[in-house]
């Protein structure tokens, strides 16, 4: 079995599991739509923001980040299933390796957050002002962050083993990524503490660089979001493939191939 079998193998595999799910994925479609409505409106007669927007123009690219970041996570429930009933130990080992099998899995919850998120972007133009060439930057925008989010549900997936235990902790870990990375609010506000999580948190440099593709004023500089989100990348898939085999036959088998 080749990488690229494997690999196509498990994002069709992971797709048509998805699809079947109708349930959850209508609720990640209308879930943004019950926040931008909720929320947005809520906050839109009380809130004052320094740029001069209105609440629901500076909310929405936090919006569309937040549905690819839930979606990209909690499709990482799938790996938790098959690590509970045994099958990804069997993908494992495969001779793909396990670069493969988390790359599969890295695309299939990629391109389910881009869906989740799409849904939400191709609404922009109902809530805010946006060109084509905007909608076009905003959309690679996305696909960055739904790969981001993959990888991040993936990591904390990878040493899980029930899927009650990813129940608890992916709340834990996805509500303070979104709360604290100005999706809602502009960090500038934030006591310090919480600025400084702010700055190492991953979802701020998607939400800040949305921000920028919407024409909206950003935070940091174009390059640092980039930056940031590509180390990001590079750190996850280096820690997920490490805590996914265990008895290290990944390192093992590059070791082997270095020496020959």
């Amino acid at each position: 079995m080749t990488a690229w079998s494997a690999v196509h193998g498990i994002v069709a595999r992971d797709l048509a599991r998805t699809t079947r799910q109708t349930s959850r994925l209508l609720g990640g479609l209308v879930r943004p739509f019950m926040w931008l409505l909720l929320v947005g409106t809520g906050y839109n007669a009380i809130a004052r923001l320094e740029s001069g927007l209105p609440y629901y123009e500076f909310v929405f690219p936090g919006i569309v980040v937040m549905a690819s970041l839930f979606g990209g996570m909690l499709t990482a429930i799938g790996t938790v299933y098959d690590r509970e009933f045994g099958m990804l130990r069997l993908m494992l080992a495969s001779p793909a390796g396990v670069a493969a099998v988390l790359t599969g899995r890295a695309v299939a919850a990629a391109l389910v957050g881009i869906v989740q998120g799409g849904v939400v972007l191709a609404c922009a133009g109902i809530v805010l002002p946006v060109t084509f060439g905007r909608w076009m930057t905003a959309l690679g925008v996305l696909v960055l962050a739904s790969a981001v989010s993959a990888l991040l549900g993936l990591l904390v997936a990878s040493r899980l083993r029930s899927v009650e235990n990813f129940a608890g902790v992916i709340n834990i870990v996805l509500f303070p990524l979104l709360f604290v990375s100005g999706a809602l609010y502009p960090t500038d506000g934030m006591p310090a503490p919480l600025r400084l999580l702010a700055r190492i948190n991953p979802v701020t440099y998607e939400v800040d660089l949305m921000r920028r593709a919407f024409g909206q004023p950003a935070e940091f500089a174009a390059k640092t979001d980039l930056l940031a989100l590509l180390l990001t990348m590079l750190l996850a898939f280096g820690l997920t493939a490490l805590l996914f085999d265990p008895e290290q036959r990944f390192v093992g088998r590059r070791a082997v191939s270095g020496e020959r």
